[in-house]
């Protein structure tokens, strides 16, 4: 006779190697492709909060893993932003029209340019899949945003993400 809640623990189990495997599988994916320094998932694990849990990094100094979010800056303005499916890139902070705040986050990141794409499951906004170069400014191509937007959706369509928070 099968035990019911050790299958259940045995989905779980599953279900999150999947996710790992896939999330890390895409973010090396997309910073070999796009040529950045960082790729990131940061991950929402309450209502706007959340933190970096993969990379994908060119050097060991750019390491942010475990880094959370300025929640002054995040708020809710940007969050229903990104809710509605809004891409940001940016070709270099220090030019760019962005709040100090943000500026000032960014750069403690050692970030030069980014590019940020939601991951909307079925549940809404899951997380943000960012790109970053640290070391020069980096004008972003359509087929750059077309890249993450692929990547975003299949994550946010992955079994293993679609109906979670």
């Amino acid at each position: 006779m099968s035990d019911p809640s050790l299958k259940r623990i045995t989905q779980r189990l599953t279900s999150a190697l999947d996710r790992d495997r896939l999330v890390n599988e895409t973010t090396h994916d997309l910073r070999n492709t796009l040529k950045v320094d960082r790729v990131v998932l940061y991950y929402f694990y309450r209502h706007w909060t959340g933190q970096v849990t993969y990379e994908a990094l060119q050097s060991k100094q750019f390491s942010i893993l475990g880094s959370m979010g300025p929640d002054q800056c995040f708020n809710g303005e940007y969050a229903s932003w990104y809710e509605q499916g809004r891409i940001r890139a940016i070709d270099d902070i220090e030019t760019e029209v962005i709040s100090p705040c943000h500026r000032e986050f960014l750069q403690g990141l050692q970030v030069r340019a980014n590019l940020v794409v939601p991951v909307l499951n079925n549940l809404g906004l899951w997380g943000l899949l960012i790109a970053h170069n640290c070391q020069d400014t980096k004008h972003w191509q359509s087929a750059d945003l077309d890249v993450m937007k692929a990547a975003s959706l299949t994550l946010a369509n992955s079994p293993s993400i679609a109906n979670t928070n």
